[in-house]
């Protein structure tokens, strides 16, 4: 849920990006970070862990118009894709006010995508969210790479429920923020209804 700050007339919102590892969570959210107006973001922060490349935390605050005078800021997180990471992905979650799921397009990553969408959905749940109610949307990166599944099918296992969805290539920048912008507008809208 978003935080609200009266005296600097401000509501924060959360949006986590979810997906197994190496899917492009991190490199969407160094992309825009990089391509954001220095005025517009605070720092980004990123835990180094021992038994995988990085664990990335990250936190960057971008404004986006105003609601009822208040000023929006919006803090996207990634969560650790790894399974044994489960602890770390419930408690990023907690107060999520949208969801991005990024899914590895790479027909030998789709068991995995599977996976990582079921986890989300149970992480979700168990604190007392559910993923068709919350503002969503699917990316489906690494579209540029050869083995990449046809979208068709990414389409019918991923997103059954025909929630936003967007084809990137994040290393490029290729529909990244077509996506933040998709989970934002959906995330203002949730907070315009008083969600």
């Amino acid at each position: 849920m978003s935080f609200i700050n009266y005296s600097s007339r401000e509501i924060n919102c959360k949006i986590v990006y979810y997906g197994p590892g190496l899917c492009g969570k991190t490199t969407n959210l160094q992309y825009i970070y990089t391509k954001t107006n220095p005025e517009a973001k605070g720092k980004m922060i990123s835990l180094a862990t021992e038994t995988e490349r990085t664990l990335f935390f990250d936190f960057l605050p971008l404004s986006l118009g105003e609601i009822r005078g208040f000023k929006t800021r919006f803090h996207p997180y990634t969560e650790p894709g790894q399974v044994f990471y489960d602890a770390s992905r419930k408690l990023i979650l907690k107060g999520v006010d949208g969801v991005v799921f990024v899914a590895d397009s790479q027909i030998e990553r789709m068991e995995a995508n599977i996976e990582s969408l079921d986890n989300l959905r149970v992480n979700l749940s168990d604190q007392g969210y559910n993923l068709d109610k919350i503002p969503y949307v699917v990316q489906y990166n690494k579209r540029d790479l050869p083995n990449s599944a046809p979208l068709d099918e990414l389409k019918k296992v991923l997103n059954p429920t025909t929630v936003p969805e967007y084809e990137a290539v994040a290393t490029t920048g290729v529909g990244v923020f077509d996506t933040l912008k998709a989970v934002a507008k959906l995330v203002l809208t949730e907070l315009k209804r008083g969600g």
